[in-house]
């Protein structure tokens, strides 16, 4: 069995996420502690017990979900429930690239906690809240999704930032335009049109200043040599330590080959995907892209007895 550890991006975050783990193993409380002490504010207190809508903000949902994933992933290896010999490779969604570069040992959870810092108020200084959203289109592909865009485009501009699955695209754009399918979705034969609970347009030219203020930041960083195979979003193919910094530069202002992706992994021979964080939305992406492949997401501490069940295999 060859596996993919895949990690969740923005829009997965939800109250309470990884309260269970922070209540059960030490190793899980750890990365909570050095999210609080890195960002130097109690955000641990807001992903506990706060409200959604504080949340959701971008600058505190991107280290949150990170931290989460992460506190995730140390409990499995911590628990011998999978040895690092039974990866095969790694992506994530997004911010979620952020966690895999963490497990592929390339950057500390540290920095990736400031270089999310960094990104996610980069991202939401890019445009006033309230002026630019995403919304999920369920039941088109991506070839129809852009045959509608010339008549929403009317309304504001409006990018395909994600390519998640077929059936579900994801569009970046002005309100106006985010409003307008949202509220005439049914005009153009889509099946649903979900508001994203994002507080930017993420993935689009929209934010390109976000870019530009990441570029600046990340000639100060390292990345160490990858243990494991790592795909892009922005090419959807390996990438390596030498082309990271660029790659995640690009990524805030290109779309998420995320179908693409997974289609690939599996072409590598990849038939086992553990998504690792809060939510299962990844899990479900795959389920929609090739039902053949085994996935499992872990999201609680319950969820460590999917793994037990193939453990065998591991």
């Amino acid at each position: 069995m060859k596996i993919s550890l895949i990690f969740p991006g923005q829009g997965s975050q939800f109250i309470g996420m990884g309260k269970d783990f922070y209540s059960s193993f030490p190793v899980a409380r750890d990365v909570f502690f050095k999210l609080d002490s890195t960002l130097n504010r109690p955000l641990s207190n807001i992903i506990f017990s706060g409200s959604e809508n504080d949340l959701s903000n971008t600058i505190n949902s991107q280290p949150s979900i990170m931290a989460t994933s992460m506190a995730i992933y140390n409990t499995i290896v911590s628990e011998g429930l999978i040895s690092k010999n039974s990866i095969h490779c790694v992506a994530g969604h997004s911010l979620g690239e952020y966690s895999a570069l963490v497990v592929n040992e390339s950057i500390s959870i540290q920095d990736s906690i400031k270089l999310l810092d960094i990104r996610s108020k980069a991202m939401q200084k890019s445009m006033p809240i309230g002026t630019g959203g995403m919304v999920a289109i369920i039941g088109k592909t991506i070839n129809e999704t852009e045959d509608i865009l010339p008549e929403i485009k009317k309304y504001g501009k409006v990018f395909v930032a994600n390519d998640n699955a077929d059936g579900q695209v994801v569009l970046s754009g002005e309100m106006e335009a985010i409003d307008f399918i949202c509220k005439n979705y049914k005009d153009f034969k889509i099946k649903r049109a979900i508001k994203l609970p994002v507080s930017a347009p993420f993935h689009c030219e929209l934010i390109k200043n976000a870019s530009i203020k990441l570029e600046s930041e990340m000639i100060n960083q390292t990345f160490n040599n990858f243990v494991f195979p790592l795909y892009s979003n922005v090419t959807a193919e390996i990438c390596d330590d030498k082309t990271i910094k660029d790659l995640l530069v690009r990524q805030i202002v290109s779309k998420v080959r995320w179908r693409e992706s997974i289609n690939n992994m599996i072409r590598d021979g990849v038939d086992c995907f553990i998504e690792i964080g809060p939510g299962n939305v990844l899990t479900n992406l795959i389920k929609r892209i090739n039902k053949t492949v085994k996935s499992i997401s872990i999201a609680s501490v319950e969820d460590l007895e999917k793994i037990k069940l193939i453990g065998s295999d591991l």
